[in-house]
């Protein structure tokens, strides 16, 4: 009975999701001229897609050294990369955004640290790449026609994701704090205090990164070379397609393809992703045939990266995308199961 009633709210959980890429597909097949979109695929520079697709390769080995800065430099940096790749990879095909759970997963068993030390690193970092797509958002406003209201959605979210921070900031500053309270709350519940401190412990060690100045101000270093090298391979991205594309307006495309991401879609963002990225093109543009033609080819390589560095892990790790879900979900499912127990 536990796994149908599992398994009914994982179905629900999904269903907001595929109705906003439902949507959103249907309404770029409605809106698309296809014959223009594929006479814009076969006229595209492909010279300059080339580079572009080298590009993508080098943002993924400098996303995998900002990670590594905030494990503080404790895993084996190939380890890292192939973490990295193999998370992205299980995020394009599997639900629920299991690819963050599963790049966590698989480097702690083969890094020596914590399932609970490595999981605040992902939480960090999503953070502050939402105040990242947040802050280029808003740099892009007065380049950009159209788009009156979304200066209110980058103020919200950076806000909020600053307030994040803050609030992650002061439990890394009062550890201790933060234990006994947990402890004093949990004094009902064994299983719950037994299992939740170790796992709360070894989270606030994960978090103590915010509070070495040092570190933090070297990670932001880095997660901003991360987000230039992103902006000139979407830049480049599109010259392939309109030789007319000016630099700043990547900073919209990027900040909306990174909205597109955080909404509830399908596994991978499909749609949302898409329709983020032809939408904000379109407003410089006016053709949405041509820029969802640029949405598709920076959706293949995002699969190509992913897929050539995320699968030469799993191979070197023996591992399945269909045997790392079951171990995933079974992961994720662990923690009801003590408290119950």
């Amino acid at each position: 009975m536990r796994v149908v009633a599992t398994t009914m709210k994982d179905i629900k959980r999904i269903i907001p999701g595929a109705i906003i890429s439902i949507a959103l597909i249907a309404a770029l097949l409605y809106f698309v001229d296809f014959q223009t979109m594929w006479n814009s695929i076969k006229n595209a520079n492909y010279g300059i897609l080339a580079g572009s697709a080298v590009l993508s390769f080098v943002w993924l080995f400098i996303r995998a050294k900002v990670w590594r800065i905030l494990l503080r430099d404790k895993p084996k940096y190939m380890d890292v990369v192939f973490s990295a790749g193999e998370g992205y990879l299980l995020n394009a095909f599997l639900p629920f955004r299991l690819g963050e759970l599963g790049r966590v997963f698989l480097l702690s068993r083969k890094s020596g640290m914590t399932f609970s030390e490595i999981l605040p690193t992902i939480i960090i970092e999503r953070v502050v790449d939402l105040a990242f797509s947040a802050a280029i958002l808003l740099a892009a406003l007065p380049f950009v026609v159209g788009a009156q209201g979304s200066e209110r959605i980058g103020y919200v979210v950076g806000g909020a994701m600053i307030v994040g921070l803050a609030m992650m900031y002061v439990l890394a500053r009062n550890r201790q704090w933060a234990l006994d309270l947990f402890h004093k709350l949990s004094t009902r519940w064994t299983a719950l205090q037994r299992f939740g401190g170790s796992f709360l412990e070894s989270f606030l060690d994960g978090l103590a990164v915010l509070t070495d100045g040092w570190l933090f101000l070297r990670f932001l270093f880095w997660m901003t070379i991360n987000w230039f090298v992103a902006l000139v391979a979407y830049y480049v991205i599109t010259l392939a397609f309109f030789p007319q594309a000016q630099f700043h307006w990547m900073l919209f495309v990027l900040g909306a393809a990174a909205f597109g991401g955080a909404i509830p879609a399908l596994p991978g963002g499909v749609g949302t992703f898409e329709g983020a990225i032809s939408a904000a093109l379109t407003l410089f543009t006016g053709d949405q045939s041509t820029s969802l033609a640029v949405a598709l080819t920076a959706r293949l390589y995002n699969y190509l990266n992913s897929g050539v560095i995320g699968g030469i892990g799993l191979l070197r790790e023996g591992e399945t995308l269909s045997g790392l879900y079951r171990q995933l979900m079974n992961l994720r499912n662990k923690e009801p199961t003590e408290e119950q127990t």
